[in-house]
């Protein structure tokens, strides 16, 4: 868990399906999925709200709590979908950051989404270790959904 994969809005870019098929090079394996290095790291404040925020857009926030307006409608909605669909939630993630600090947040990440076998981190858009369990991405119907829909 990095510092630099940690968005704006709270979303951990380092348990992303797209960070984790670059990191892993997946489409060498013959699962076609998109890659992506990061918001941060791609210069993107937030793939999900930059455009939609003067503050992320103007660089006057690093993470969306330190807004007067947090957290806003957008990221409400954002974080809707992430909790009932991927099980973590943006808003709590950077509530916890406010509170605890950004290296307790990725120390709590990194066990948290530890793959059992493995030890390398679950994806949070399906569950899934893409470097011990791509058979399980290969078989898998809806890429992006968790167990075996």
């Amino acid at each position: 868990m990095r510092e630099e994969l940690i968005t704006p809005c709270g979303m951990n870019c380092g348990i992303c399906s797209s960070y984790l098929a670059f990191k892993y090079d997946i489409k060498s394996n013959g699962i076609g999925m998109p890659y992506c290095i990061g918001c941060r790291p791609r210069d993107k404040k937030c793939a999900f709200l930059k455009k939609k925020c003067d503050l992320l857009l103007q660089g006057k926030v690093q993470y969306c709590y330190q807004c007067d307006n947090f957290p806003c409608l957008s990221l409400q909605r954002i974080d809707k979908k992430y909790g009932s669909s991927f099980r973590m939630s943006m808003i709590a993630n950077l509530e916890f950051i406010k509170e605890k600090g950004i290296m307790y947040f990725l120390e709590q990440e990194a066990d948290k989404w530890k793959c059992p076998n493995c030890g390398a981190e679950i994806c949070c858009h399906n569950g899934i270790c893409f470097n011990c369990g791509l058979n399980k991405l290969t078989n898998k119907k809806k890429k992006y959904k968790w167990g075996d829909e």
